[in-house]
C-alpha cells in the first residue's frame, strides 16, 4: 500500500539554530516567524515560560495553517535563580561568562507539536527538556579569546556547545543532546510518531 503524503510541516520560529537542527531529519518544512510576546510572566518559572511560549508559538501559526503539522519551540536559561538572556554584544558576553564561571546553568527547551485540523479537536503535545550545564572556572583571557573566535552573541549563556563553546564546559547532563542547541529532536521525533507523521519509513 503506498504511503499517504505527509501534511505540510512548519517550524514556528525564525531561529537559524532550530532550522539547522530540523534539517537533520531530512523532511521538507517551512519556517514562519510567530508574532508572540516572549516576556516572562511575574512569578513564572523558567521551565513554565519555555512551555508556555512553545505552545503559544505553535498555536499562533497553527491558527493560520490548519492543514499543517506545526512545531513551536522556546528556550529559557537560568543560573542561581537569575535568567540568562542573549548577550547581544561582546561586553555583555564577557560579563555573562564571568558570572557563569564555575557555576551551573539550566537550559529549559520547550517543544510543542500541533497536528493538522481534522474532524476532532486539534491535538497538541508539549514538553520541556532541561539540560544542566556546569561551566569550568574561566579566566578573562580565555573568555576574551573565545568570544573573539566564535562571537556567540545570539546565544543564551554565550557558549555554543555544538562548537568551540564546548571547551568552556565541564559537564553537560541531558537526555536529549540537541535540546541545548534549541530544539529537542529526540522528543520531537517521538511526538511526530505519536501523530503518525512518518520520519522514517516503517
Amino acid at each position: 500500500m503506498p504511503l499517504l503524503p505527509r501534511p505540510p510541516l512548519i517550524l514556528a520560529s525564525s531561529s537559524r539554530y532550530r532550522r539547522e537542527l530540523l534539517l537533520r531529519l531530512r523532511i521538507p518544512f517551512d519556517a514562519i516567524r510567530p508574532e508572540v510576546d516572549e516576556s516572562a510572566h511575574d512569578g513564572e518559572s523558567a521551565e513554565a515560560t519555555a512551555l508556555r511560549l512553545s505552545r503559544a508559538k505553535a498555536e499562533t501559526i497553527a491558527a493560520q495553517r490548519p492543514d499543517a503539522v506545526v512545531i513551536g519551540s522556546d528556550q529559557v536559561a537560568e543560573s542561581e535563580g537569575h535568567a540568562i538572556g542573549k548577550p547581544g554584544t561582546h561586553e555583555n558576553a564577557v560579563v555573562q561568562l564571568r558570572a557563569l564561571s564555575g557555576k551551573v546553568a539550566r537550559f529549559h527547551s520547550g517543544v510543542c507539536v500541533i497536528a493538522p485540523q481534522t474532524n476532532r479537536e486539534r491535538q497538541a503535545q508539549c514538553e520541556v527538556v532541561t539540560t544542566t550545564v556546569l561551566f569550568r572556572a574561566l579566566g578573562d583571557a580565555e573568555i576574551d579569546a573565545y568570544l573573539k573566535l566564535e562571537t556567540p552573541y545570539d546565544c543564551a549563556g554565550s557558549a555554543k556547545a555544538e562548537a568551540l563553546g564546548i571547551a568552556l564546559l565541564a559537564r553537560i547532563d541531558s537526555d536529549d543532546p540537541t535540546a541545548l542547541i534549541g530544539l529537542p529532536l529526540i522528543r520531537l521525533v517521538t511526538m511526530l510518531r505519536a501523530i503518525d507523521y512518518p520520519v522514517l519509513p516503517r
